[in-house]
C-alpha cells in the first residue's frame, strides 16, 4: 500500500474576525458557513482559481464540505472546508481560500480564520477536539 505524504500546515489565518474584512476600504462584511451544493461545484473549477478537487471532497462518503459566504451573498464563495467527524475531534482534509482572498492583492482577509473557527465550533459542539490536516491552501 502507498504511504500517502501528509503536508503540515500550508496557510496562514491572516486576521481573527468574526466576518471577513475589505482590504482596502477595511469594512467588514458577516459571514455564513453552509454546507457545499452540488450546483455550487459548478463554480469550484481550476478554471476559475480553485486548486483542489472538491467533487472529489463532496463524495467521500465521511466527509463534510462547507462554503464561507459573505451573509445575503451566497452565490460567492469566499472560501471551502472539508472536514470528517470522528469520534473524538474534527479532522480537516481540505481548506482553501478563493483565488482573490489569496496573496498580496486579494480581496478579504479573515476566510481562513472563519472556516477554522467553523472547525474548532463544530468539533466542541459534537465534543471532541479539532485535529489537523491533510493538505491546505492560504495565501
Amino acid at each position: 500500500m502507498k504511504k500517502r505524504k501528509e503536508t503540515g500546515l500550508d496557510f496562514e489565518v491572516d486576521k481573527l474576525t468574526n466576518s471577513i474584512e475589505n482590504v482596502k476600504s477595511g469594512d467588514s462584511f458577516p459571514t455564513e458557513v453552509s454546507l457545499l451544493t452540488k450546483a455550487d461545484l459548478k463554480t469550484l473549477t481550476k478554471k476559475n482559481g480553485w486548486q483542489f478537487n472538491w467533487a472529489s471532497e463532496v463524495k467521500a462518503p465521511a466527509r463534510e464540505v462547507y462554503k464561507l459566504t459573505i451573509t445575503n451573498n451566497p452565490n460567492i464563495i469566499q472560501g471551502v472546508i472539508s472536514l470528517e467527524v470522528k469520534t473524538d475531534h474534527v479532522y480537516m482534509h481540505l481548506i482553501e481560500s478563493a483565488s482573490f482572498n489569496i496573496g498580496k492583492n486579494k480581496t478579504y482577509l479573515g476566510a481562513p480564520g472563519n472556516l477554522v473557527a467553523f472547525a474548532c465550533k463544530l468539533s466542541f459542539q459534537r465534543g471532541g477536539k479539532v485535529m489537523f490536516l491533510s493538505f491546505l491552501r492560504q495565501g
